[in-house]
């Protein structure tokens, strides 16, 4: 997500673009996965470095959750579906 960022901001540079602030972080709200957009979409921002920030972490949250419950989905399977 922070490289993505990145990458636009210096493609933006290199066709000499500017663009508003507000711009550009509902440009990148509008890009984020929809599960993370509804998590970012209830903090306050000043900066889009700060979505950036806070989208990156919402992700890494959902992954280890997804992580988890696959993990606890495959060990309820093993035991023939009882917990």
């Amino acid at each position: 997500m922070e490289d993505y960022h990145k990458e636009i901001k210096i493609a933006m540079i290199k066709a000499n673009m500017a663009e508003d602030r507000k711009a550009t972080m509902i440009r990148f709200l509008n890009e984020l996965n929809r599960e993370i957009a509804n998590v970012v979409k209830l903090q306050h921002y000043v900066e889009v470095e700060d979505m950036v920030y806070m989208a990156t972490k919402v992700q890494r949250q959902l992954r280890k959750k997804k992580h988890v419950w696959s993990t606890f989905n495959l060990g309820s399977h093993h035991h023939g579906g009882r917990i």
